[in-house]
């Protein structure tokens, strides 16, 4: 486990990130995480005594990374921008997204939707995922594995699915 102080941080003004809470992972603690890797990865540990899992920590360039802290995390932790961080991490090589029965049993009547879910990148296939495991209620999941399987018809990626959803 990785441990080191560091201070939450807002994003202003910055494309799709304006406004998020989120931490710097510097490039030396990244490279004692996971030597030579530049992507986006997953790690667990510890954020003030906060347990967390599955957390993506994201380049932003010159080594640096980032982990963006929902407001789920600020709950926990009961902090927010401005406030030090101790923070206790290790690479989260547990991790892992199960796909829910009800979006597989959607999926083995339409095989080809399987077929181009299965062709998406990972990362891509967990956007899906977890959109749907956030509905609230059984309808709305509901709604959104059918979004799902209708954007795996039409060979959509996570992204393309929302645009086109946010223009009805």
């Amino acid at each position: 486990m990785i441990e080191f102080s560091t201070i939450i941080l807002q994003f202003a003004e910055q494309g799709e990130k304006t406004g998020w809470s989120y931490i710097e992972i510097p490039a030396d603690i990244a490279q004692q995480l996971k030597p030579g890797f530049k992507k986006s990865f997953r790690v667990r540990g510890m954020l003030d005594g906060f347990e967390v899992k599955g957390m993506a920590l994201m380049p932003m360039g010159n080594g640096n990374f980032i982990m963006a802290l929902k407001a789920e995390v600020r709950k926990g932790i009961r902090k927010n921008a401005g406030a030090v961080l101790q923070v206790r991490i290790e690479e989260d090589l547990d991790y892992k997204v199960e796909i829910p029965d009800d979006l597989k049993e959607c999926f083995d009547f339409e095989p080809e939707t399987w077929d181009f879910f299965n062709s998406l990148a990972k990362s891509h296939r967990e956007y899906f995922i977890k959109w749907i495991d956030a509905a609230k209620t059984n309808e709305t999941r509901a709604k959104r594995i059918v979004n799902t399987v209708n954007a795996m018809l039409r060979k959509w990626d996570y992204g393309k699915m929302i645009r086109e959803m946010r223009k009805e």
